[in-house]
């Protein structure tokens, strides 16, 4: 697969046009002309460099390529990004500062120096979720009240986490060994995986096939498959070999213990009481496909009252389905999916635009609960300004206890 013609126009038009822009603004900052005929040399090299880089990740291939070649585009592309994401911030400051020339005044030189910080700060900021943000995790602990929780239930601990997509790890495992130490740190009765555990086809999974199955709880490890894990993100020979790859992956989620939901119930026990776990396929808005199915996947009445809690990837299935509706009696819902587009500060995310629920708590009018986790991996770009890889741990508490505050990001 190659990008669209036009976004790749586009792209190579801006960056263009930004160092021609500090190719311009640099000779008239320079004293002296051995000065300004160095910084010129640099200036044209390095964009000449960075316009080659660019035209190499955009001529691989991103769905037929190898995991090697994916992750080679990707670091090539984020790389360019983020130099040119700093250069941007740099010439759009300091041509705000020119503007006073218009009207025959002094430019503001303090806004060229201010530019020049900042693009500094924008590109240590997206290299340091690179190297560092994207391998720390964040564990949150959420109270949630389900009133017809059985009395067995009441306490029981459930870890949520979500989007690991093991791809862009490559077949490095040390992170992955750190998220399993602490989610068995946390003691939980079941730990829930929510989706997109691969970014195109299975066999990125093999590396950490070993590292994922030292997930234990009691009640083990129940899954769910996200938009990532049918293979629509690859090029297949033939539909067979899509499926086959599909198949191969249900089978290695059961040799590390998963139990995988597939448009289906799990019950847990404790005596005479029990909690439905319902796992659907992808549920969610174009142009994500549509595998899942809410109504087969539970045998009896949705509005019957029975304890459930819901697994679903994509956190629109909730806001579609499920919020607002009297006649869907399920307390929680838990999904993943937006990586709150791997850039959280101080509580916004540019996921907000395209999400109303892209991550924490949300309730609606009739007591439906949606937590929505953020993830621990990352696909497209290889960091996490803020969004922090996300734990979460659950205690369910029945109707005679009182929710502590979760906040609603």
């Amino acid at each position: 697969m190659r990008l669209p013609i036009l976004p790749v126009l586009l792209i190579i038009v801006v960056g263009a046009l930004i160092d021609l822009y500090i190719y311009r603004r640099i000779p008239r900052e320079a004293v002296v002309a051995r000065t300004r005929l160095r910084w010129r040399s640099v200036q044209f090299a390095s964009g000449m460099f960075f316009a080659v880089m660019l035209a190499a990740a955009l001529c691989l291939p991103r769905k037929s390529g190898t995991d090697a070649m994916l992750i080679s585009v990707m670091w090539l592309l984020f790389t360019y990004f983020s130099v040119y994401a700093g250069k941007l911030v740099f010439i759009i400051t300091d041509f705000i500062g020119g503007l006073p020339k218009a009207f025959r005044k002094p430019r503001i030189k303090a806004l060229t120096y201010a530019g020049a910080t900042l693009g500094i700060i924008v590109f240590a900021l997206m290299w340091w979720g690179a190297l560092i943000n994207r391998f720390r995790t964040d564990i949150r602990e959420v109270d949630i009240e389900i009133p017809d929780l059985p009395t067995a239930f009441d306490g029981y601990r459930i870890v949520q986490v979500s989007d690991m997509h093991v791809g862009t790890y490559g077949a490095d495992t040390t992170f992955l060994h750190k998220l399993v130490s602490e989610v068995n740190a946390l003691h939980p009765d079941l730990i829930v995986f929510t989706g997109d555990i691969v970014n195109r086809h299975t066999a990125e999974l093999l590396p950490h096939t070993t590292t994922l199955s030292g997930l234990k709880a009691p009640d083990g490890v129940i899954s769910i498959l996200g938009n990532h894990d049918y293979g629509d993100y690859a090029t297949w020979t033939n539909e067979a070999e899509k499926l086959r790859d599909r198949e191969l992956l249900y089978s290695l989620q059961k040799d590390m213990g998963w139990k995988l939901l597939r448009n289906e119930t799990e019950w847990l026990k404790r005596g005479n009481d029990s909690l439905a776990i319902i796992g659907v396929e992808n549920i969610g808005e174009p142009p994500f496909s549509v595998y899942g199915d809410l109504k087969a996947s539970y045998s009896g009445d949705l509005d019957d009252s029975n304890a459930k809690i819901l697994l679903s990837h994509n956190p629109m299935h909730w806001a579609n389905d499920i919020a607002g509706n009297e006649a869907c009696n399920i307390a929680l819902t838990l999904s993943g999916h937006t990586h709150a587009m791997q850039i959280e500060l101080f509580g916004i995310s540019p996921a907000a635009w395209r999400y109303e629920t892209w991550g924490g708590l949300y309730t609606d009018s009739l007591g439906h609960n949606l937590y929505v986790n953020i993830g621990t991996g990352t696909v497209g770009a290889p960091m996490r300004i803020g969004a922090t890889p996300e734990i979460t741990l659950f205690t369910l508490k029945g109707r005679n206890h009182t929710t502590s505050e979760a906040t609603q990001q």
